[in-house]
């Protein structure tokens, strides 16, 4: 075989070993993506779950406190805002994950003052069907605070992928983009103040 030969296939065999191993590492990022996507659709379900629940908690809670109606429509309300407000997974931006923190934020400020304003009423607090929206309620939250997790554990992954050497260089290329994180609000980083 000629020299010229054995330099050309050479050369082909590396263009076709790198073709394969750039598309197993651009179709890696497509799952690791997929991946956050997920995991993000998963947390809005669980506020979704909570958004569900709210009417029935404050369906509930109209029938005993009378004097409540202010605190039962900012909890309406908040639920309407925080239903209204959703992000596109495939483009998080902080102002976007800002937006929709603030708005589910509004809809655990009203439920805790519901629930603080449901001590007056000790027939209400003894209602099965009060009882269980509640543990639901508090359910919903744990599942919340899961699903967070998950998501920044899913994202903390795809962008660690996508920054490390040489995967950075075919996520530049196809555009795979950093995701940002689900962060805690400034205010809870100051224990609440408890009052009797």
């Amino acid at each position: 075989m000629k020299k010229g030969t054995i330099i050309g296939l050479s050369v082909l065999a590396l263009v076709v070993i790198c073709f394969f191993w750039g598309m197993g590492q651009y179709n890696g990022m497509v799952t690791a993506e997929e991946g956050v996507t997920k995991s993000w659709a998963n947390v809005e379900s669980q506020y979704q779950r909570r958004s569900d629940l709210i009417p029935n908690l404050v369906s509930t809670v109209k029938g005993y406190a009378t004097h409540e109606s202010s605190t039962l429509t900012a909890v309406i309300e908040a639920r309407a805002k925080a239903t209204q407000t959703t992000i596109d997974p495939t483009n998080m931006t902080p102002e976007s994950m800002a937006k929709f923190q603030a708005a589910q934020s509004q809809v655990s400020s009203s439920l805790g003052r519901l629930l603080v304003s449901v001590e007056q009423y000790p027939n209400l607090k003894a209602n099965q069907n009060f009882l269980e929206l509640q543990a639901q309620l508090e359910g919903t939250e744990n599942r919340i605070s899961v699903e967070r997790q998950r998501f920044n554990e899913s994202a903390q992954g795809y962008n660690v992928m996508i920054r490390r050497f040489p995967k950075n260089i075919i996520a530049g290329m196809f555009g795979f983009e950093k995701k940002i994180y689900f962060e805690a609000e400034e205010s809870a980083a100051k224990a609440p103040e408890v009052k009797f």
